[in-house]
């Protein structure tokens, strides 16, 4: 006898073999005993999990001479004739090449003639969500109201694309995916049967690449049967199923994790040259980040992790990679993997996602070196206005022990402010001017956020323009170092600033900064020059009022006796 595929020779041929479908094996033996079977079934769910299978142990278990029973004996006439086909009244019907209107009329004409055999006629009609709109209207009443000698089962793995009339007119059963511990389970009875010996470890990696699906489980570890040489082997089936080894996927996690680009890519040319898929391989590495993020989260259930297998290096991973770090990165390679789709050169996408990954985490790290410096020059200046205010006692020795009056910090190394430009800025000053940056001030440390220029933002936290001109804004700062770094910084946060406002406000405005501790005395010192160049206003009015009104609006001055 020709040899037969491993899911041909050990197909379920009783409810008790059919895996992972307890739910549906419990009501339709319970219905066969009561008696109180359907006259029509809807069978749906993905391949390869036991819709057909479920359907002929049906039509053999209706029918067997020992009715009513739950199980078929498989030994009956009845039985052993539906088994090998030999009986004409249980009609498996392949809806994707029949799917005419003219196939479905001649299923309508042949049901009212009663079985030959058996007691019941049965049709299976597989795939039939392939049928046309009028082919489902033929079959529409007959399905409403057979016969009581015919039996309807429709299998399907499309369901929505049934019309619902035909669905409210039948007992809908979902077979749902079979799990990994359940295919892996019934392929060792088999190997058991067969003599053959296969690693634990393979089985699982057959049962992951077969996605829930009992078929494609047992065609997969048929064909790396076929390809190990003595004992089938992990390698063997991932050379089978173009998967990688989880191994593998580490490396590719810990040079991404430690920003090792060569490493990345060097990984990226070995799956290449050993003939595996890219895009396979984007899937792997998604399902392995997903695993880590899982076990991130205290989930530490074996069974609910699909890629990964939890020890030492998988837990050392899961500790050293942060958890906004994988949602980020789960983020760009499923970007990547739609991508892909669409692309003739799946490889040149892959090694561009790794570089970006190892390059943004090298970028962040940066960033945070900087608030990290920043934070530390905020301290200093806490520290440096607590010795300005209660100053430094100094002495010379212990014998000496006179202490000599506390030194206030010199001002060589402070920043001076340029006055003669802030003058200029608050002779053309005016309050329309201020308010149009006041407005959109907001928005200009936002986007230098969204620009990666979030060390820029941090300097400009504390600030807050106070006098604007139609070319040039003063904008006050409230600690000096800041203001500094701002003034002497090759001018790189003051092209930023002013490059956003003229895309903001539609005019070229020039950036000066000054400390708070400054701006009061200038801009005192402006008012009272000013008021003595202008006519003496009548004696009721102030001359300062009068001008600090003028400059900065009703509003913003406050007058205090």
């Amino acid at each position: 006898m020709a040899y037969q595929a491993l899911y041909r020779v050990y197909r379920p041929q009783s409810f008790e073999d059919v895996v992972g479908q307890k739910h549906i094996v419990k009501t339709l033996k319970n219905a066969l005993l009561q008696q109180k079977f359907s006259h029509a079934y809807l069978f749906s769910g993905p391949r390869g999990t036991g819709k057909t299978t479920a359907a002929k142990i049906l039509s053999k278990a209706v029918n067997c001479e020992h009715a009513p029973v739950s199980e078929p004996c498989n030994e009956c006439a009845a039985c052993r004739g539906i088994m090998d086909g030999s009986i004409s009244d249980v009609i498996e019907i392949d809806a994707a090449s029949n799917n005419g209107v003219d196939e479905i009329r001649d299923i309508r004409d042949k049901v009212k003639y009663a079985p030959s055999a058996v007691r019941y006629k049965v049709y299976i009609i597989d795939e039939v969500h392939m049928l046309s709109i009028g082919a489902f209207n033929a079959l529409l009443k007959t399905l409403e109201e057979p016969p009581p000698h015919v039996i309807f089962i429709l299998a399907t793995t499309e369901p929505h694309k049934i019309p619902l009339t035909i669905i409210s007119r039948c007992q809908r059963f979902d077979f749902k995916r079979i799990t990994s511990d359940e295919i892996v389970y019934r392929m060792k009875k088999i190997l058991e049967d067969q003599n053959t010996p296969v690693e634990d470890e393979a089985l699982y990696a057959v049962a992951r690449a077969a996605d829930g699906g009992m078929r494609d489980a047992l065609s997969l570890l048929d064909q790396a049967i076929s390809y190990s040489d003595e004992k089938v082997n992990i390698d063997d089936v991932l050379s089978i199923t173009g998967a990688v080894s989880q191994q593998f996927l580490e490396e590719v996690v810990e040079a991404i994790a430690e920003r090792e680009v060569s490493k990345a890519l060097t990984n990226v040319n070995e799956i290449v040259q050993n003939g595996k898929d890219p895009v396979r391989f984007i899937e792997d590495l998604i399902f392995y980040y997903r695993d880590l993020l899982l076990y991130k989260t205290g989930i530490h259930n074996q069974d609910l992790l699909q890629r990964a297998v939890i020890h030492d290096g998988f837990i050392s991973l899961s500790e050293s990679v942060q958890g906004a770090e994988i949602h980020e990165i789960i983020r760009s390679l499923n970007g990547v993997q739609q991508e892909m789709k669409w692309t003739n050169h799946p490889r040149v996408l892959l090694e561009v996602a790794l570089v970006k990954l190892c390059q943004q985490n090298r970028q962040k790290e940066s960033s945070g070196d900087v608030e990290e410096l920043l934070q530390k020059v905020q301290l200093l200046e806490d520290q440096l206005s607590k010795i300005q205010e209660q100053g430094v006692v100094i002495r010379e020795s212990e014998e000496a022990a006179k202490p000599k009056e506390n030194v206030p910090r010199s001002s060589k190394q402070q920043y001076k402010a340029p006055t003669g430009r802030i003058n200029e800025v608050l002779k053309k000053a005016t309050k329309k001017e201020l308010e149009k940056i006041k407005q959109n001030w907001a928005e200009v440390l936002d986007m230098l956020r969204k620009q990666n220029k979030a060390s820029h933002a941090a300097l400009l936290a504390n600030s807050e323009p106070v006098a604007s001109s139609s070319d040039a804004f003063v904008l006050k700062f409230k600690y000096e170092i800041h203001c500094k770094m701002v003034a002497e910084n090759n001018n790189s946060v003051r092209d930023h600033v002013e490059t956003i406002l003229h895309s903001l406000i539609g005019q070229k405005v020039d950036l000066i900064s000054i400390p708070e501790s400054q701006w009061e005395s200038i801009r005192e010192n402006f008012i009272r020059e000013h008021r003595d160049e202008q006519e003496q206003p009548e004696e009721t009015d102030d001359p300062l009022i009068s001008e600090a009104k003028r400059l900065f609006g009703d509003e913003l001055v406050e007058i205090q006796d």
